[in-house]
């Protein structure tokens, strides 16, 4: 079996997942893992299938045909990944909103080698003042080699630069 990860994007509308589901078991492939979510009527996802190496071909062909229906999916073969040199962690921060909050964060973890598994973030309303309020929820993959306790006091000296309350934990 050769092993695919599929980026897709499209004007969010009912049976999306339900066409790409068709096409890849139309092919004999078979659905791994993925994650999708609905966001400014557009809907956007990625996923891993695996497909029999003699059916890749003709998959990857009606996966780009379904830009006909306004459906756009970029196909990149999948590597092997490598043998762990991490360790999960569950980063949870909240803050005032404010530009480059995200640029600012992600310079320091990559900087410090960290890689993002997860990111999630939004901006919702405080419960008492109805100011912005920056939410990000992320699963890092930590340096075997970085101690949390190094991770937490780089981390917090950005937070009081930024003015965000910040939880950092191992992942469950």
């Amino acid at each position: 079996m050769d092993h695919l990860v599929l980026t897709v994007i499209a004007p969010d509308k009912p049976g999306l997942v339900e066409k790409l589901a068709q096409c890849v078991a139309g092919h004999g492939g078979n659905w791994l893992e993925s994650r999708m979510s609905r966001m400014a009527g557009q809907f956007a996802g990625i996923l891993r299938v695996a497909v029999p190496a003699e059916a890749y071909e003709e998959l990857v062909q009606a996966l780009q045909a379904l830009d006909a229906q306004g459906i756009r999916v970029v196909v990149a073969q999948s590597g092997i990944e490598p043998s762990c040199t991490w360790k999960p962690i569950h980063l949870d921060l909240v803050g005032n909103d404010r530009p480059g909050i995200v640029r600012d964060i992600t310079r320091l973890l990559s900087e410090l080698g960290v890689n993002l598994e997860r990111f999630t973030t939004e901006v919702v309303p405080a419960p008492m003042s109805s100011e912005p309020l920056f939410h990000a929820e992320a699963l890092l993959a930590v340096p075997l080699g970085l101690t949390l306790d190094a991770l937490q006091v780089r981390l917090e000296a950005l937070a009081d630069d930024l003015m965000v309350e910040l939880k950092l934990r191992p992942e469950d």
